[in-house]
């Protein structure tokens, strides 16, 4: 399944919403755009993509701008998948 669904498929399960997915772009503005998205969410989120990518997130490994666009966030993922040698 390609990257770039997972993580909206991911949004969507932490924040309880469904997505216009074919409005989704790289630049795509997230954290204080999206009403639902909060930092309670973002928390939320990382332990989502934790259990859905089989990675663990250290609280030192990301900041707001992982959270900033949807391109941003799915870098962060990308990230991790080439540390564990899975991207």
């Amino acid at each position: 399944m390609d990257l770039d669904v997972r993580v909206i498929e991911s949004l969507e399960a932490a924040l309880h919403i469904s997505l216009d997915r074919s409005r989704i772009r790289p630049e795509t503005p997230l954290m204080g755009a999206i009403p639902e998205f909060d930092s309670m969410a973002a928390v939320a989120l990382l332990t989502t993509l934790e259990e859905r990518f089989g990675f663990t997130i250290a609280d030192d490994e990301f900041d707001g701008a992982t959270f900033a666009t949807f391109g941003s966030l799915n870098a962060f993922v990308q990230g991790k998948l080439d540390a564990l040698g899975q991207g």
